[in-house]
C-alpha cells in the first residue's frame, strides 16, 4: 500500500517557475514508477511526466518537454515536478501517481498503469 501527498502548488505567473513534491508512504516505494498527471477543468486527465523505479528512465507530454523535469529521490519517498517557463495552459490539478513496475526500466505513460493516487494539489497560472 502507497499513501502520496502532493505539495507545491498555487498561483504563478506566466513565465514563472514551481516545484511540485508528492511524498509517499510504504516501504516499497522505491519499486514503483512514479508519475505526474494534470487535469483541467472540462478536459480528460493526461499524463506530464513518469519516472522508472531507478530514476534512470523517463517520460514527458510532448507539451511539456524542455520545461518541465521529473525527478525523485529514494531516500526521501519522495518524487518532484520542476516547471519552468509556465504557461496559462498549464493551469491544472496535478496528481502524482505510483505504479508497480517490477523494477523494470520503464517510465509508464497510461493512467491505467497506476495503482495509486494522490489527491491533487492546484496550479494556477495567471497570464
Amino acid at each position: 500500500q502507497v499513501q502520496l501527498v502532493e505539495s507545491g502548488g498555487g498561483l504563478v505567473q506566466a513565465g514563472g517557475s514551481r516545484r511540485l513534491s508528492c511524498a509517499a508512504s510504504g516501504r516499497t516505494f522505491s519499486s514503483y514508477a512514479m508519475g505526474w498527471f494534470r487535469q483541467a477543468p472540462g478536459k480528460e486527465r493526461e499524463s506530464v511526466a513518469a519516472i522508472s523505479w531507478s530514476g534512470g528512465n523517463t517520460y514527458y507530454a510532448d507539451s511539456v518537454k524542455g520545461r518541465f523535469t521529473i525527478s525523485r529521490d529514494n531516500a526521501r519517498n519522495t518524487v518532484y515536478l520542476q516547471m519552468n517557463s509556465l504557461k496559462p495552459e498549464d493551469t491544472a490539478v496535478y496528481y502524482c501517481a505510483a505504479g508497480e513496475t517490477l523494477y523494470r526500466a520503464y517510465a509508464p505513460a497510461g493512467p491505467h498503469e497506476y495503482g495509486y493516487w494522490g489527491q491533487g494539489t492546484q496550479v494556477t497560472v495567471s497570464s
